[in-house]
């Protein structure tokens, strides 16, 4: 389990396709204390580390992951937001996050504050759903809804958190990966299940 506030950002260094799965060399700011099996969130995404190399490492996505997230389209110097799992004695500073990505969302409006920028993504409705001051992962990154719409929805980033993860870098049009609030997916299957409204 994750909570969304990001350790550090990596880099991918390179990419080596294998049948369907495509396996990332990676570096981080704590490649010297990572091991063989343990799972680490990159970009919001749980992957399994698969081979320590110091100062490198490396971890493998499969087909669904690939089809599902931003991952198919990383590259050589990629910027990648990462997190280790929360410890049983950690504090829980951002959300339940999985590393479960839903789907991708794309960011279609980018406000300068003067002092945070508000982003607005749109998402396939039928992913999931939003709530105002609920709580939203993007790239990993806990945060917490502004606006909610069916199929849209805005953000606020303060200082630290543009300037210490990748979402710096969006641009419109640009896609990230998005998890919704665990709370609320349990919420619509139930719905779903029972015929409540």
């Amino acid at each position: 389990m994750f909570t969304g506030i990001i350790e550090g950002l990596g880099k991918v260094l390179r990419t080596e396709k294998e049948g369907s799965n495509v396996h990332f060399d990676m570096e981080s700011p704590f490649t010297a204390e990572l091991r063989v099996d343990q799972s680490v969130s990159h970009d919001g995404v749980c992957l399994t580390v698969t081979r320590v190399d110091y100062p490198e490492y490396r971890v493998t996505a499969v087909e669904e992951t690939l089809s599902r997230t931003t991952l198919s389209a990383w590259q050589p110097g990629t910027l990648v937001n990462l997190e280790r799992c929360m410890p049983a004695n950690g504090r829980f500073d951002g959300h339940i996050v999985q590393g479960h990505v839903d789907d991708q969302a794309v960011l279609v409006g980018l406000e300068d504050h003067n002092g945070s920028w508000k982003l607005t993504f749109r998402h396939n409705p039928t992913a999931g759903i939003t709530v105002q001051k609920g709580s939203i992962c993007l790239n990993g990154v806990s945060l917490t809804v502004v606006d909610s719409e069916a199929d849209t929805f805005s953000v606020v980033i303060i200082p630290f958190t543009w300037e210490h993860t990748n979402l710096h870098g969006l641009k419109p049009g640009d896609a990230v990966n998005i998890e919704f609030d665990i709370l609320g997916k349990y919420m619509l299957k139930y719905l779903s299940v029972t015929g409540s409204h």
